[in-house]
């Protein structure tokens, strides 16, 4: 089904920047599927099994949280801060 039907779609889309997200049904987490989905899009698959961990019975998780999280802690963390204060800064300032 994905060579079939999900590949053709994606032939003319630009995927070096595109992450593919899964949700946890066990058909979509077969390893056979993951090897498939990671010759397509490299070490950017959100999967139980993949390369990125979506963490387990996260309904509420959606790509936005997952991506912006991520992207928040790089940008304060780059430089730990020492006190909740420091922290509290670095948040309000990005």
């Amino acid at each position: 089904m994905i060579i079939d039907y999900f590949w053709p779609e994606l032939e003319y889309m630009d995927l070096d920047s595109m992450w593919f997200q899964l949700d946890g049904a066990t058909n979509h987490t077969a390893h056979v599927t993951i090897d498939l989905l990671k010759n397509k899009f490299d070490e950017r698959v959100i999967s139980r099994n993949g390369p990125v961990d979506r963490p387990p019975r996260s309904c509420d998780l959606t790509p936005l949280d997952f991506f912006l999280w991520g992207y928040v802690k790089s940008l304060v963390y780059a430089n730990k801060p020492m006190t909740l204060e420091e922290l509290k800064a670095k948040l309000n300032a990005k």
